[in-house]
């Protein structure tokens, strides 16, 4: 074992939050909305939606099956007062009409801090406002619809083109108590600008748009790299809370039903690359909206192969759904496991240098908003431990580490320590497992 490894304290951080915690008074959006309702409605309403929601409309209405499908997904929520507003406390929307309605609000809209108990969120609307109906049954076959998935896409690549934009901007401001920089925010995010690359003396901090903002960089060695030279040490790629890890993965599993197995050829998605995996070890962790949302290698090595995999946008996995009488109140939160095999990801296979590693992936999972992940290496790079390799953007994540069955690895204390309390972020670059059982 490195010296000093058990003792991480310094590189732990307590957070206490969950990937999708929602506030339990009406959030942010819910202030932005009525600006933009009112607007909307002096344009006409319906005939006035943007061309692409008006193609997931006369998708729904020309499909049978989605047309029913997505009557089911409002239907099937239970009869029941506390399912009568959504997680951010916005009166639950109804039915398909009322939800296109919110997409048209939403490709104009950036999201706002919110208060003290909204603090621990990037608020996001699209998955407040399908959150129970993400949790019917109906909802597992409609969202892994491929033209459902296809026009989702779209409507999401509408609303990160104006994330990247300067109007994206109004909610970076210290003016409003919903702005990013205004006290409660600066409490939430403490040290903002000694921790992150800005310029508090300009307008919006510096920031080109909100995306930009949200895709922040550290300031030079906030995050130093722990171990840089000891390649038997594998860091932390994301500034995380360690969710799950699993040992003998198989190549194929059940992983929509209650305890979320992984499985590998849906991981993977049958990448020629997948048997070097069976049997060994997947480690995930999920990022929180408000912290640091860029990947850093955790190994010294070279990039072998990325692969973008289209996937779902707003499945969530049955096991926690109305049907197992205790559904997800912050969906996607119980259903990362399913999500990696499942969800639009981006697989990053890195030949590590310590041959005791070997190959290993890099999975980027994107979580309903968040499902833009961008890549900034190339095959045939080398990386060094805690060179970027690459960024989500506009909300929560989570991402996985696929070891061979070879690779005998022991992981921190400081990852137990995270997995047990759910809360202790495990810092980008920490130390997070080493080379347990060396060959020869």
């Amino acid at each position: 074992m490195p010296p000093f490894f058990s003792s991480l304290n310094s590189i732990l951080l307590s957070v206490g939050h969950a990937v999708f915690k929602w506030p339990k008074t009406q959030a942010t959006n819910n202030e932005i909305a009525p600006r933009r309702e009112s607007e909307l409605e002096l344009k006409g309403n319906v005939q006035d939606f943007h061309p692409i929601v008006a193609e997931l409309k006369r998708a729904i209405e020309g499909d049978a099956d989605l047309y029913m499908g997505f009557h089911q997904i409002f239907e099937q929520i239970p009869n029941d007062p506390k399912y009568g507003f959504d997680p951010t406390g916005k009166p639950q929307v109804r039915n398909y009409h009322e939800m296109l309605h919110q997409f048209q609000i939403l490709l104009t809209c950036a999201p706002e801090f919110g208060d003290e108990e909204t603090s621990e969120l990037v608020p996001v609307p699209l998955n407040a406002m399908l959150n129970w109906p993400m949790n019917t049954l109906a909802a597992l076959r409609i969202f892994t619809n491929p033209t459902v998935n296809s026009l989702l896409r779209n409507i999401l690549s509408e609303w990160a083109r104006f994330l990247s934009t300067p109007d994206s901007r109004y909610t970076l401001t210290d003016c409003s108590p919903n702005g990013w920089f205004s006290p409660s925010a600066r409490l939430s995010i403490p040290n903002f600008e000694e921790t992150f690359e800005c310029a508090p003396s300009k307008e919006h901090w510096g920031f080109q748009s909100w995306d930009d903002f949200f895709t922040r960089k550290f300031r030079p060695g906030i995050r130093p790299v722990h171990f840089l030279e000891d390649d038997s040490v594998i860091t932390s790629a994301c500034e995380s809370v360690t969710y799950k890890i699993s040992y003998n993965v198989q190549s194929t599993s059940s992983f929509w039903l209650k305890g979320e197995s992984y499985s590998l050829t849906h991981m993977l998605k049958n990448d020629p690359l997948t048997p070097h995996f069976i049997g060994g070890t997947v480690y995930q962790a999920y990022l929180s909206a408000l912290n640091y949302h860029r990947w850093h290698s955790p190994v010294n090595g070279r990039i072998v192969k990325i692969s973008h995999v289209p996937g779902t946008y707003c499945a969530i996995s049955p096991a926690t759904g109305f049907d197992s009488g205790n559904p997800d109140p912050a969906t996607p939160d119980r259903s990362q496991a399913f999500l990696a095999n499942m969800a639009t990801r981006m697989l990053i296979f890195i030949q590590a240098d310590d041959p005791d590693i070997g190959l290993m992936c890099f999975i980027a999972v994107g979580m309903v908003e968040v499902s833009s992940c961008e890549a900034s290496v190339v095959v045939g790079q080398r990386v060094k431990k805690g060179e970027e390799l690459g960024m989500f953007h506009y909300g929560g994540s989570t991402y996985c580490l696929v070891l061979r069955p070879q690779t005998k690895v022991a992981f921190s204390d400081g990852v137990a320590q995270s997995m047990e309390d759910r809360k202790t972020r495990v810092l980008l670059n920490a130390p997070l497992a080493y080379v347990a059982v060396k060959s020869g």
